[in-house]
């Protein structure tokens, strides 16, 4: 029986054989190590990732793949967790764990924040996004897609765009292309301590209005003579200030 995508999981199946293919290898999986994909859909990634490793964690929200899954693989093979990857604590599985997968478009930004919270349980992701998501990841200051997402992901992880995915390698085919990118986790050593919390305020707060100044977007969180302390123009917008600006930023006592 036919899977018939859903729209409110954002579900686009990947078929071409090429790309599966060239997914598969740059996630390099290795029988010693713990793999969990994100959506597994038909099986697409999973099929072949089971072909070079003994067993899979996938976390998987909706009921039909489950059901499927469950028919067509083993648990002594694949391990289904079920339910939403928003709420799944990846660090459960392991400290040392590898992630992958075809993520839901709709909810990649909110799921790369998520996972961010178990950095440090990861060895590396590797992930299938909207081509505009990986843009922005990988983003320089003073660049259009330049934001808060750059920013976030560019303090925590080592970022790596691999491949471009076009439309037709899916079905139904999105309305976007699409890339895979490699996150790896940095250590502790390659970046400052913060208040992470903090970090992630003043970062909003300096992009919630993109073609306001520093001034203006950060004046109830940072007092001017603070800002003079860092050396940092008060005049430059959000975009124009590089991960370790605002971490010097977020660093400063508040007011």
């Amino acid at each position: 029986m036919k899977h018939i995508p859903r729209k409110r999981f954002g579900q686009h199946f990947l078929v071409d054989q090429g790309i599966i293919h060239a997914i598969v290898n740059v996630i390099h999986p290795r029988a010693d190590e713990l793999l969990v994909e994100i959506g597994p859909g038909l099986g697409a990634l999973t099929r072949p990732l089971l072909e070079r490793i003994p067993h899979l964690h996938v976390v998987e929200l909706d009921r039909d793949i489950i059901a499927r899954l469950k028919k067509q693989f083993p648990p002594q093979r694949l391990s289904i967790h079920e339910g939403d990857a928003l709420k799944f604590d990846f660090s459960s599985l392991g400290s040392r764990i590898h992630v992958c997968g075809n993520l839901p478009y709709n909810i990649s930004s909110p799921l790369l924040f998520h996972l961010m919270e178990s950095a440090d349980s990861i060895v590396d992701m590797t992930f299938m996004l909207q081509k505009e998501v990986v843009d922005r990841m990988v983003a320089e200051p003073s660049t259009p897609a330049y934001g808060r997402l750059s920013v976030m992901l560019q303090r925590r992880f080592h970022m790596e765009w691999l491949l471009d995915v076009p439309p037709e390698a899916f079905d139904p085919p999105p309305k976007v292309d699409s890339a895979v990118v490699r996150l790896i986790p940095k250590t502790p050593g390659d970046y400052p301590p913060l208040d992470e919390q903090r970090f992630a305020e003043v970062v909003a707060a300096a992009f919630s209005q993109r073609r306001k100044t520093l001034r203006n977007t950060l004046g109830k969180l940072i007092g001017e003579e603070a800002f003079k302390t860092t050396g940092i123009d008060p005049g430059l917008r959000a975009e124009n200030l590089g991960v370790a600006e605002f971490e010097k930023l977020a660093a400063l006592p508040q007011p």
